[in-house]
């Protein structure tokens, strides 16, 4: 008897993934803007570096409370959805395996043979069955808080931590474009990396978050050279 191939799927990778990549992007964008903005008012090197601090700070606590906010409703949502579906099986379970047995018609299956697919499902495990099939629920797609909002702080903090390493090693006089170009190669691999892990066109990825990062960046020092006033 022949193994089985293994299959390496991507969706296992989409909770994680999503929070992660969104976490990084934000940590990069967000603070590598807001110290460009800083540094294009005339700001001094010290004033420039508590900037960035204080915006890794509140910017990872930002994202962790948001995600956790945000994906412990939909977890509310789908525990509500779950204990109606409980209630329908109990006291109607007849025409529970019958709206199974239609799922399984739509996806391509005579009925007689979904009428006896969904008999055989709900006699091992009726909710489940329903929850996967009828709700599209699982433990892949599940809503999971406190693993998005710790993985989005980790890695906004890891995000924000890159223009601030920038930040250390410059140079006033070429703080603005070290931290303008280095946050931009990390938004290219960063879009690139995400890419190859979801299974996704690298060079698409790679492309717009890098454009929608240099489009913040270029921004933010617009707003701190016509707004800011060099501190003598």
């Amino acid at each position: 008897m022949a193994s089985k191939k293994p299959e390496n799927h991507k969706t296992q990778h989409i909770g994680w993934l999503r929070a992660a990549v969104l976490g990084a992007n934000d940590g990069i964008i967000s603070t590598s803007s807001l110290i460009v903005g800083v540094a294009s008012s005339g700001a001094n090197h010290n004033s420039i570096m508590v900037a960035g601090i204080a915006a890794l700070i509140a910017g990872a606590a930002s994202m962790a409370a948001g995600e956790y906010v945000s994906v412990s409703s939909q977890l509310d949502t789908e525990k509500a959805d779950i204990a109606i579906e409980r209630i329908e099986i109990l006291t109607d379970p007849e025409s529970e395996k019958n709206e199974l047995a239609e799922i399984y018609v739509g996806r391509g299956l005579e009925r007689s043979l979904a009428i006896q697919v969904a008999e055989q499902l709900m006699n091992k495990d009726a909710l489940t069955a329903h929850t996967r099939d009828e709700l599209g629920i699982s433990d892949i797609v599940s809503a999971k808080p406190i693993q998005a909002a710790v993985s989005s702080a980790a890695a906004f903090t890891i995000g924000a931590s890159l223009p601030l390493i920038a930040v250390f090693i410059s140079s006033l006089s070429n703080l603005i474009l070290m931290v303008s170009c280095t946050s931009l190669v990390f938004l290219t691999v960063l879009g690139a990396l995400a890419a190859y892990v979801g299974g996704a066109n690298m060079r698409i990825s790679a492309i717009r978050v890098t454009f929608w990062g240099a489009l913040a960046i270029a921004l933010t020092a617009m707003v701190g050279k016509f707004f800011g006033t060099t501190t003598l």
